[in-house]
């Protein structure tokens, strides 16, 4: 087993007045001012973590910070090849789509750049009860199945509500019987891999523009199903804000009270059925987003979904 310092247990003993939530300032990019070029909130993250602060739902005592993670562990959904192909800074840009990124020495790019998301990728989470928030997924699955097997945590359904449809993980975890996804997307944007869409137990591809009624009766009634067929021990939440109207890269109409809606009904299913849950705020490239998102976890928390008073293992 590797020598991973996050692999101690932390038994946190968390107050009545106080959520635990998985965030380290380093999610929040900063370089040179080159993040602006891109559509994405670079700083999305630390917006929702002082919203959440400021309501004083949340506080600094009950913060997890991950530990980032090694090439080791990145290894574990990566090939070499990929791994080593990000030393070179056009490729990098290629992949960010920040062009100017290509006259940026490879060196800074690692540091300012990727560092920080080997911390946002790579949280532990080994949730006995119920849900933290992990502010910042495919890399966790494959570490509780590979370095974890005493924990119960073997039948995974992945809920991948973001506007894309996945590839990454459902090409990791295709053929495997332990892991159910369900995937709702835009069927046409960006990336359209059939290929990877072999691996989607509950495949829902919508359309451009779809809006609140046609998109939470879609929700409702696939999720319902999914979890007629498959008996997970837990569920990874991937609750993107990029189905929000206006969004540019998702293409669709949900409004603001419509996403809201959307993850109050799987929070509901998940605990009315004692399933732990781990709920990514994931895609989400407008301004507004981190009060939307900051939002809905106040109404969840409001509505005693997400249930602070129960003991929580990381």
């Amino acid at each position: 087993m590797s020598d991973i310092p996050a692999m101690h247990t932390l038994y946190l003993n968390i107050t009545k007045e106080q959520l635990p939530i998985i965030y380290r300032k380093e999610y929040n990019v900063k370089f040179c001012g080159l993040e602006k070029l891109h559509p994405f909130d670079t700083k999305k993250y630390g917006h929702i973590f002082k919203i959440l602060t400021d309501s004083g739902m949340i506080s600094h005592k009950t913060v997890v910070v991950p530990n980032e993670a090694k090439n080791e562990h990145l290894l574990l959904v990566h090939k070499k090849k990929y791994l080593k192909s990000l030393k070179c800074s056009f490729k990098v840009a290629k992949i960010a789509e920040i062009a100017p990124l290509i006259l940026v020495p490879n060196c800074l790019i690692q540091k300012a750049y990727l560092r920080p998301m080997r911390s946002d990728k790579f949280s532990f989470r080994v949730l006995i009860y119920y849900q933290p928030f992990n502010l910042g997924f495919r890399l966790v699955v494959r570490f509780w199945l590979v370095n974890l097997p005493w924990i119960e945590v073997q039948k995974v359904m992945i809920v991948d509500l973001d506007a894309h449809q996945g590839n990454g993980y459902e090409a990791d975890f295709k053929g495997n019987d332990n892991i159910y996804i369900m995937d709702v997307y835009n069927k046409w944007i960006y990336p359209k891999d059939i290929r990877a869409r072999q691996a989607i137990k509950k495949n829902v591809p919508i359309d451009y523009n779809t809006s609140d009624e046609l998109y939470l009766k879609t929700i409702k009634k696939n999720f319902l199903e999914a979890l007629s067929e498959f008996k997970p021990n837990i569920i990874i939440y991937n609750a993107g804000t990029d189905i929000l109207a206006g969004d540019r890269l998702g293409g669709l109409s949900v409004s603001e009270q419509g996403i809201i809606s959307r993850d109050e009904f799987i929070f509901h299913q998940a605990i009315s059925r004692k399933i732990p849950i781990v709920m990514l705020t994931s895609g989400g490239y407008q301004k507004k987003t981190a009060r939307i998102i900051a939002n809905s976890i106040l109404n969840l928390y409001e509505l005693g979904l997400i249930n602070n008073s129960q003991e929580y293992y990381f």
